[in-house]
């Protein structure tokens, strides 16, 4: 029967697959294909987990005291069956020899199956069985967690489907999970996953980010999908309505197709401007530049048109790495690859913003400090974390100033919002550059920004400026603190309100501010990307955008469109009103 599950919409279009539950099981493992010639062996790791845990059981069945309840050994008898029943052990095998599955996810995969059935069952006795079943099934994850012959390297979604498999059209999977980290998104790029729902988060959390930069559709926020969805639903998600449509009828399933060729025509048709200059019918020139997690992200921002790299997000080189942080020279060669990729345009690195919704593995004291803060957005990230690691951040800023002999690189320090961490911010710039000078290494010229993302910083900003060579707008965080709204938390991501006055009205007094002194100024944040706010952002004044590539033609289109002297007047309108929104919409009505 089919059935709707809905929640937020955070990454436009159509994805159709099979469901792939991810982390079903209480303990957390790892999800990932195996090579064919690799399942006989995943399958010896199945079997020889369950023989130990059985061993175990016998031998604690074996050794039991004489004056024992009873019950105890019932129970290692109950777990004994469940351990050796067919239903868990062949079909866990099945996973793994027809989908490729690592014997961890296998297992996983094969639990949700059964606890689901328990739950189906009207005997009260049968149904509190699942959670001997958990039992059993998590002492022999837990084996294989351990097994000293398994690297366990690949955590998360780290190893993909080998090149001679096809997952295409009617076999493509889509990711169910309460949550997937930033991180472990990173890896759908090189992944079989046509799209994915999650039970949390927000519209401008950073999975969601990363999703929309990806130009994967996704809705999250769904509640109750990971639990309602089962393992092999053939699934449709509607980036656009955030709705989830599991074991649709034909009927509708061939709509969703039809949508799904409609929406490839439009990105072909937008993909022919590419090469067309944004400009303005009045002739004002915009530049639209890429945001960018990995550098060979770059190669992808060149072919879409970008002018530059308008952010460079290096969190994500510093994460899934088991505590091991990339040094000076891996990160030169990084930035040195996005540098090259966008042959002589520039490059905005921005400096590592580690914390709230972007931990790394590596846990030092202050970070440990900060893994138990009551409120992470609110804790030591960003600057004020960089500022607590004065050795990694120095390494940064080295690798950053040494890239600038390879072409135009600009820095980007984030959360900026007080006088002593940008004075400390250039203490430390200057340390680096001293460091450089004595080892001999050549670095050009800098330029330096702040990024906007705290009410304060907008306060301020006559003081950033007088600092700071330019200024990039970071409006996800911005809205978040104006409004005081955590953006992966998914119960209050209905007042996340990109129109509220005061956060439009910040906006405005940032790009006014900075093009009277005379600093560049860019929006990097979500609103950058959105069509929706392209009309409302060029008659404030801004002329300079950075998004993800894939949303570059769309807005464009409406930039050369756009006639900048009747969208000032309309600006100053929308800003004036109470409910910009929809004077906006009225506006354009009209």
């Amino acid at each position: 029967m089919s059935i709707q599950v809905f929640g937020l919409p955070i990454s436009r279009g159509v994805a159709i697959g099979r469901a792939v539950l991810v982390a079903s099981s209480r303990l957390d493992v790892a999800h990932y294909f195996v090579d064919p010639s690799e399942v006989r062996t995943e399958i010896e790791r199945l079997r020889a987990a369950r023989d130990s845990v059985a061993e175990e059981f016998m031998a604690l069945k074996r050794d039991m005291p004489t004056d024992a309840p009873q019950e105890l050994s019932a129970l290692l008898d109950v777990h004994l069956m469940l351990l050796h029943d067919d239903t868990l052990t062949s079909a866990t095998k099945q996973w793994i020899v027809e989908r490729h599955y690592n014997a961890e996810w296998a297992l996983s995969a094969q639990l949700e199956v059964l606890a689901r059935q328990f739950d189906d069952m009207e005997d009260e006795y049968l149904r509190e069985r699942k959670a001997d079943l958990e039992q059993v099934v998590e002492q022999i994850l837990r084996k294989m967690v351990r097994d000293p012959s398994h690297d366990g390297t690949a955590a998360g979604l780290e190893r993909v489907l080998p090149p001679d498999r096809d997952f295409g059209g009617e076999d493509a999977l889509v990711v169910v999970a309460n949550d997937i980290a930033p991180s472990d998104m990173l890896q759908f790029k090189r992944s079989v996953f046509a799209g994915f729902v999650t039970d949390v988060g927000g519209r401008t959390s950073h999975t969601a980010i990363v999703a929309r930069s990806l130009d994967i559709p996704a809705v999250v926020g769904a509640r109750d999908a990971s639990r309602t969805i089962r393992q092999d639903d053939w699934l449709i998600i509607d980036g656009d309505m955030g709705v989830v449509i599991v074991n649709p009828s034909p009927i509708v399933l061939e709509e969703y197709r039809f949508r799904q060729r409609q929406s490839e025509l439009e990105r072909i048709r937008l993909s022919r401007l590419r090469h067309t200059p944004a400009v303005t019918l009045d002739g004002e020139r915009v530049e639209l530049h890429g945001n960018i997690e990995l550098p060979s992200d770059a190669e992808q921002a060149f072919e879409a048109g970008a002018v530059g790299i308008g952010l460079f997000r290096t969190e994500f080189l510093f994460m899934n790495r088991n505590g091991d942080l990339p040094g000076e020279d891996e990160q030169f060669e990084a930035y040195v690859k996005a540098v090259e990729a966008m042959h002589g345009m520039p490059v905005t690195i921005r400096t590592v913003d580690i914390g709230a919704d972007k931990p790394l593995d590596r846990m030092s004291v202050s970070e440990l400090r900060h893994e138990h803060a009551l409120n992470p957005a609110l804790g030591l990230r960003a600057i004020r974390w960089c500022l607590t690691e004065p050795v990694m951040f120095r390494q940064q800023i080295r690798a950053i100033l040494r890239t600038s002999t390879r072409g135009k690189v600009r820095m980007l320090v984030p959360m900026v919002a007080q006088l002593r961490e940008i004075r400390q911010t250039f203490e430390a710039i200057e340390r680096a550059k001293a460091q450089l000078r004595e080892a001999g290494i050549p670095f050009n010229r800098v330029e330096v920004g702040a990024m906007i993302e705290v009410p304060a910083a907008v306060m301020i900003l006559p003081t950033i400026l007088r600092h700071f060579d330019f200024v990039s707008v970071g409006t996800n965080d911005l809205i978040q603190y104006t409004l005081a709204i955590d953006r992966a938390d998914e119960s209050v991501a209905h007042f996340f309100d990109a129109w509220h006055p005061a956060v439009l009205g910040m906006l405005a007094t940032t790009i006014n501010a900075c093009n009277a002194a005379g600093r560049g100024v860019s929006v990097c944040g979500e609103m950058a990307g959105d069509p929706a706010f392209t009309e409302l952002l060029l008659g404030m004044g801004l002329r300079s955008f950075s998004m993800h590539p894939a949303r570059i033609p769309a807005v464009k289109q409406r930039i050369l469109r756009a006639d900048t002297r009747k969208l000032v007047p309309r600006a100053a309108a929308v800003l004036a009103h109470e409910e910009p929104e929809l004077e906006m919409r009225r506006l354009q009505a009209g």
